[in-house]
């Protein structure tokens, strides 16, 4: 068994949904402890803060802009979602 075999089964299968933010109910702490990536319409990218791949959403900071307890603003997108390890 190679090193990327026994990686590969060592990580957490990737939730249906999951958050960036350690208060929400669906952050998993064993997910982050690997380096993850979102694929969203095609393109990877790097600034999702929460997805959901049943209902097809990620949502995104609004550019700098903050809410009243200093957390990025967050905007919905939605389209086809795929997360996987890198």
């Amino acid at each position: 068994m190679t090193d990327i075999s026994k990686d590969a089964a060592s990580r957490p299968a990737l939730p249906d949904r999951l958050a960036i933010d350690t208060r929400s109910p669906h952050h998993v702490r064993a997910v982050f402890e690997h380096d993850i990536g979102i694929r969203f319409n095609g393109k990877d990218r790097n600034d999702v803060e929460e997805y959901c791949i049943s209902e097809g959403w990620v949502r995104v900071p609004a550019g700098k802009t903050l809410d009243r307890k200093g957390q990025p603003l967050l905007i919905k997108l939605k389209g086809k979602v795929e997360a996987f390890y890198r």
